[in-house]
């Protein structure tokens, strides 16, 4: 069997982001090609200066809010067609929400879900089978460590991300026959705009270093990596703690 070669043509979905802009930067040190989608046109713009400057062979821009999901089939041709192949898609968008808020208003948790989860149904079953007729690609989607066990500080959040990751688990052992990588990410703590009102301790990571996560675990085909690794240790321990006992902490 010939060495799989490392990926070339990249989709970027929520491009924008910290975690996603410091990944793309990883690769365009490569001379990956991109395709990059988020909402704002200006920032797009940026990014996409970077990575030139950065050695990327090519950079296309595509503006739009990915919670419109009927916009979706037509924006992936798109890129298919633009990038010839996708060898790699990166979901990287998503909020966190107020918990709060979510807690007083079905309206509120809605939002949550439907970004972080339902959203993302849309794009990943597309891909899915994009990558599995292609017989080749790497489905890579940035998911968090919240979705590991439900907490009172931020289920709603948790809710969605643990839903993706059993999406996830379920198009993976459909598609990973087909010789499709499907990575879930679940990041920790991450010093990111999306989690400046946070007080930042010595669990915090930077979007460099997660970055440098992904892309090794793109490179090994892992199936699921916690980033910084110590967090399959700490999510290993709530895991493990008797619902008994859980169901009485503060956490």
């Amino acid at each position: 069997m010939p060495a799989r070669r490392f990926p070339t043509t990249v989709l970027a979905l929520g491009a924008t982001s910290a975690i996603c802009e410091a990944t793309l930067r990883v690769l365009a040190e490569r001379g990956a090609r991109f395709y990059l989608v988020a909402r704002n046109q200006e920032k797009l713009n940026a990014v996409a200066a970077d990575l030139r400057t950065r050695g990327a062979s090519g950079v296309v821009t595509h503006a739009m809010d990915l919670d419109d999901t009927a916009a979706h089939p037509a924006m992936l041709a798109t890129a298919a067609q633009s990038l010839g192949t996708i060898d790699l898609a990166l979901l990287a968008y998503g909020v966190l929400g107020n918990q709060a808020e979510a807690e007083a208003s079905y309206a509120a948790a809605e939002e949550v879900l439907h970004t972080n989860f339902l959203s993302a149904v849309s794009l990943i079953t597309w891909l899915a089978n994009y990558f599995e007729s292609m017989g080749q690609g790497t489905l890579a989607v940035i998911s968090s460590v919240a979705g590991d066990r439900g907490r009172k500080s931020n289920y709603v959040y948790g809710a969605s991300k643990g839903a993706l990751n059993i999406f996830l688990d379920g198009v993976r052992n459909r598609i990973d026959r087909a010789g499709v990588q499907v990575l879930t990410i679940k990041p920790g703590f991450v010093a990111t705009p999306m989690t400046a009102h946070l007080a930042q301790g010595p669990l915090f990571a930077q979007p460099s270093q997660v970055a440098r996560g992904i892309v090794k675990a793109i490179e090994k085909r892992r199936d699921i990596v916690y980033l910084p690794a110590f967090w399959a240790i700490i999510m290993m321990i709530l895991r493990l703690i008797p619902r008994r006992i859980f169901k009485k902490l503060s956490v």
